[in-house]
């Protein structure tokens, strides 16, 4: 799972490496910023599923179950 996580990870790094260079590039504005909303909802998604694996892979004693 760890491995999964750091795979989406990089995969969301990417993206917001192609969203800086296409903002410096000033395709962004008022008027249209979907993308970035996309990518924010993306990299907060995988955060919030791994908030939740994280104890309940690594943190739970699974002995006393």
């Amino acid at each position: 799972m760890t491995g999964l996580h750091a795979l989406h990870m990089i995969i969301g790094l990417g993206i917001f490496i192609w969203l800086t260079v296409t903002a410096w590039k000033g395709r962004y504005g008022p008027e249209y910023h979907a993308p970035v909303e996309i990518c924010g909802l993306y990299w907060h998604f995988v955060d919030i599923v791994w908030i939740y694996l994280f104890p309940l892979l690594y943190l739970i004693d699974r002995k006393k179950l």
